[in-house]
């Protein structure tokens, strides 16, 4: 993501998660089942989850996770304050790589909540790995 915008990113990965779900479709659709239960409102609401999800992101350095889950953390409704602090926490749980893919995923929400603010073009879905 360092040379290329989250939005690029999911469009880059789409095409192949497609053929990859299509050709192991059973665990992809337990997978999906899987993300679909632990993200769903519950005691915590699905705005915070993506929050975490976006946390545990950086902390793992995965910068599609960080991607989907920006994207998914500003159509939760997270605001700028909640991002920055669920970065802060990843960045005390990881260190110093954590001050390298914090940033990405700073970037990576502004982007999708820029994209708000424009005039609106049809949805994709927080994730190309989960459509149906």
């Amino acid at each position: 993501m360092a040379t290329q915008s989250a939005r690029t990113l999911i469009k880059d990965l789409a095409a192949p998660t497609r053929s990859l779900r299509a050709a192991q479709s059973e665990a992809w659709a337990g997978f999906a089942q899987l993300h679909d239960a632990a993200l769903a409102d519950g005691a915590l609401t699905r705005r915070v989850k993506e929050l975490m999800a976006l946390a545990i992101a950086v902390v793992k350095q995965c910068d599609g996770c960080i991607a989907y889950h920006a994207k998914a953390a500003a159509l939760a409704g997270a605001s700028p304050e909640e991002v920055a602090e669920a970065l802060s926490v990843a960045i005390v749980m990881d260190g110093g790589t954590a001050t390298t893919y914090g940033p990405r995923a700073w970037q990576a929400y502004h982007e999708f909540t820029a994209a708000a603010a424009e005039p609106a073009a049809p949805a994709a879905p927080a994730s190309p790995a989960f459509s149906r």
